[in-house]
């Protein structure tokens, strides 16, 4: 195995913060349009709305849009909305008065004036409760809070960057989310895509995990042969990066590439177990569906690599229609450009801009 390039070994170990944007973004069309997006986000001072799968680094682009921002000499504070129970979320994020409660025994400051003059970070948000959902909108129009206990209302400047893996929209029909509160935090909304609808970034973030993990962890830092990076290539990614990163560090861990294969048959595994009711019943005709859907995805992702993204050549390649083609690569959110291409006037995952707009 050849040892990794040394420009990514030297970035992954010489930076301390979040992973270059040469990383962070790659070359794949899909994080060109997020990119384009980040620098318009970054230089607005309004809140944002990331949304995304798990796992697809909405919290890594959140911190670069505070470095970038004029707030970055400002705290980010992050807030995981999921992980505070919610009847000790207000007191985290409002702080509270000495004697507002027992076990106060003095005052103490929230998550929100932490993150005076900076960046306040709510992952999933979508879980949060309807009566704090009401209390962070009243934040949000007003600029004021009260802690629990106290009389006296505080104002805060604070950029809110709020992150979501579901869809909001349909939160809001279902009646778990406000639709007022969705209005006033997806100012500008922007969509990360899956790992699979970027696999043409694989190598150069296998590169990176393996330069920061064998710091880490002190081990020899080796590339991937490359069967294991085909093998990686032809994988569906059910948990994004965040998975991808885990296999990588297990890899580095044990020196075996062994490890790859067997954390992605176990993945597979995991995915028909969640398939199957408890009763043992399978719907064989939903996963025998699902499996022929994401085979297709993966050979048409293939094909148009190999023609070089050119559709037309890729639709007679694969003896389909042209708009057979365009058809399938909407519904399955596969970029339908190479990483040259340059289109004019491509939708930006910023809701209502395009880049025409963006670049004036």
């Amino acid at each position: 195995m050849e040892p990794v390039p040394k420009k990514i070994e030297s970035l992954a170990v010489h930076n301390a913060g979040p992973p270059p944007e040469e990383v962070i973004f790659g070359s794949s069309p899909a994080m060109e349009a997020v990119q384009l997006s980040v620098d318009v986000a970054a230089g607005a001072n309004v809140p944002i709305l990331l949304q995304g799968p798990s796992g697809s680094g909405k919290e890594i682009l959140a911190r670069l849009i505070h470095q970038r921002s004029s707030r970055r000499h400002g705290t980010f504070v992050k807030v995981n909305c999921p992980a505070i129970p919610g009847t000790l979320f207000e007191s985290e994020l409002f702080g509270y008065q000495k004697g507002a409660f027992t076990g106060a025994y003095a005052s103490k400051p929230g998550r929100i004036e932490l993150a005076h003059h900076g960046t306040l970070f709510l992952d999933e948000i979508a879980e949060l409760e309807p009566s704090l959902q009401a209390k962070l909108l009243q934040l949000l129009q007003d600029g004021e809070f009260c802690r629990i206990g106290g009389q006296q209302e505080r104002q805060v400047e604070v950029r809110f960057i709020c992150a979501t893996n579901r869809q909001l929209e349909k939160e809001i029909k279902s009646g778990a989310f406000r639709h007022d509160l969705y209005y006033r935090i997806n100012v500008l909304t922007i969509e990360l895509p899956s790992l699979q609808q970027r696999i043409c970034d694989l190598p150069v973030l296998a590169n990176y995990f393996l330069a920061k993990y064998g710091r880490d962890f002190n081990r020899p830092v080796r590339s991937l042969s490359s069967r294991s990076m085909r093998a990686l290539q032809k994988y569906s990614w059910p948990g994004n990066i965040r998975e991808f990163e885990n296999i990588i560090k297990r890899y580095v861990i044990t020196g075996s590439e062994e490890t790859i294969s067997r954390s992605m048959e176990h993945s597979l595994q995991d995915d028909l177990s969640a398939e199957t009711p408890i009763e043992g019943v399978i719907k064989l005709k939903d996963v025998t569906r699902k499996a022929t859907k994401e085979l297709e995805q993966k050979i048409i992702l293939r094909t148009l690599e190999a023609h070089r993204w050119n559709r037309r050549m890729t639709a007679r390649a694969l003896s389909i229609s042209y708009a057979a083609l365009l058809y399938k690569l909407r519904e399955a959110g596969v970029p339908p450009r190479g990483p040259g291409a340059k289109p004019k006037n491509r939708p930006s995952p910023i809701t209502g801009f395009e880049p025409a707009h963006i670049a004036q």
